[in-house]
């Protein structure tokens, strides 16, 4: 008899692609707690020492947080979020903020050259809901909704490695976002790199994309400066 390696993955690494999986795919949202050991013992049919090893590795790569004595939690989407999220710790807001530059000029760049209908009508409805919630003061509502309006416009580049590093800076702008709000005087509703940013998009307009999105960044960048 003639033996053949097999190609199966081991176990462990076939767990860690399943939880990678429902962690990607938004059923197992950030900052909840995933199922308690038991459950995903039953549900995927291993042993728990499987399961840990699993955990562990999604928790090295930053996707999951565990606490002890309080569950685990998602931290990250993917590994380049959770790795991201780890080094902006390591930076200032200043070299942040100067990296999402970059990130976002060229995805505005690229949204104007690539949008198509659908992502012109999803950006609409973002800044709708955005100005509804900050006349409302619903302050946490209005930072959801101004980051995924960024966030969509990265997806419109049609360049999914650009949308990819762009989500992976999300928890770190939300929070940016709010300590913005707090701030005396300051303007939630910014024609500058959102309205005037989707109408460049429509146009097809390269140039007053990308020059809409700069002046709304440098306002961000003169706001850190105080």
């Amino acid at each position: 008899m003639t033996l053949t390696a097999s190609h199966r993955p081991p176990l462990a690494e076939e767990i860690t692609a399943k939880l990678r999986a429902l962690i990607h795919s938004g059923e197992w949202p950030l900052q909840q707690r995933i199922p308690a050991e038991p459950e995903l013992m039953a549900a995927f049919g291993v042993s728990r020492g499987t399961l840990r090893e699993a955990i562990k590795a999604l928790a090295h790569s930053g996707m999951l947080e565990v606490r002890r004595g309080d569950g685990t939690y998602v931290r990250a989407t993917s590994e380049i979020a959770g790795a991201t999220q780890r080094m902006y710790e390591d930076h200032s807001q200043e070299h942040i903020l100067e990296v999402r530059i970059g990130l976002d000029t060229q995805a505005a760049r690229l949204a104007a050259r690539h949008a198509t209908a659908d992502d012109l009508t999803a950006l609409r409805g973002l800044l709708t809901a955005r100005r509804a919630a900050w006349l409302a003061e619903d302050y946490p509502a209005w930072a959801r909704a101004d980051w995924d309006f960024h966030v969509r416009v990265a997806q419109a580049s049609a360049n999914p490695l650009l949308h990819e590093l762009y989500v992976s800076f999300g928890s770190v702008f939300h929070n940016d976002l709010l300590r913005q709000q707090r701030r005396g005087g300051f303007n939630g509703l910014p024609l500058e790199g959102h309205d005037e940013l989707v109408a460049a998009i429509a146009a097809r307009d390269e140039a007053a994309a990308v020059g809409s999105v700069t002046r709304n960044l440098n306002s961000c960048a003169e706001w850190l400066q105080e």
